[in-house]
């Protein structure tokens, strides 16, 4: 069975940036190195977890510059048994719709995949979507918010998972293959072992161009683009406070429903 982890190389959640003129200087995170995207190491560590119980390969794949392939040799020490790297100037500026197209584009050249896991969010956009973009592009069941893959079937083609919602849990049973999206209740990661850091140290990862993936047309400057051309600080809100006094605090309350019945709060 083929597992392929979705993850990114983000900031440390330590760093610290700086505004110039509106842009943000990206290329001094405060001495701080970059790291695997915090909830990607669920992600990771579920897909080995996967890869140790149905046999096959947990295969990490990011798109990013050639430095994001640290990130996928921290995977590699984790467990995972390949690494690919999408790099491509093509891909610079990319959004969160241009990532999934290159991400789906990767794992259907894998080929024989049966889950795709990604962790919740990237610290970096936080915005969650790559997840179910990259499934619509792949025409795959989305499954998000996963916080235990209860049974799965590859000979039946069957996963079935419990996802943490507002509300409880529920369980759903979707047919293979199927994208996957983990919080962080699903598992403990594991750390990285000395053999597997010496091991991934001396890995060759192959890197995959818009040419070799056939999305050149499709991501970056030539579709759809994050601009961080302009970042500024919000202007301060001007607000004002009023200490409710009174000699109980029964008095204190009906001030206060008095105050916001004038204000129209209520």
């Amino acid at each position: 069975m083929k597992v392929v982890v979705c993850i990114k190389q983000t900031p440390s959640t330590t760093a610290v940036f700086t505004v110039q003129n509106g842009v943000v200087n990206w290329d001094d995170p405060g001495g701080k190195p970059n790291v695997l995207n915090p909830w990607d190491e669920y992600a990771v560590e579920e897909a080995i977890r996967l890869q140790e119980k149905h046999g096959g390969d947990a295969i990490a794949l990011t798109m990013g510059p050639a430095s994001s392939d640290e990130a996928l040799k921290t995977c590699l020490a984790m467990g995972c048994t390949e690494a690919i790297l999408a790099s491509d100037l093509a891909f610079e500026g990319s959004d969160t719709l241009g990532t999934a197209r290159v991400l789906a584009a990767a794992i259907r050249k894998i080929g024989d995949v049966q889950v795709a896991v990604f962790g919740k969010q990237a610290i970096d956009g936080d915005t969650g979507q790559t997840i179910v973009q990259t499934a619509r592009k792949l025409g795959w069941t989305p499954l998000t918010f996963v916080s235990a893959i209860k049974e799965l079937d590859p000979a039946g083609g069957t996963i079935t998972v419990e996802r943490l919602l507002e509300e409880g849990k529920e369980t759903v049973k979707a047919r293979l293959p199927a994208v996957v999206g983990v919080v962080k209740e699903i598992n403990e990661p594991r750390y990285p072992s000395f053999m597997g850091i010496r091991k991934a140290n001396r890995a060759t990862i192959p890197v995959w161009t818009a040419a070799d993936l056939d999305v050149a047309g499709g991501v970056g400057a030539a579709a759809s683009k994050v601009d961080w051309s302009n970042v500024y600080t919000p202007p301060p809100r001007d607000t004002k406070v009023e200490i409710i006094q009174a000699d109980t605090v029964e008095e204190q309350a009906r001030i206060l429903v008095d105050r916001l019945f004038q204000e129209k709060v209520i």
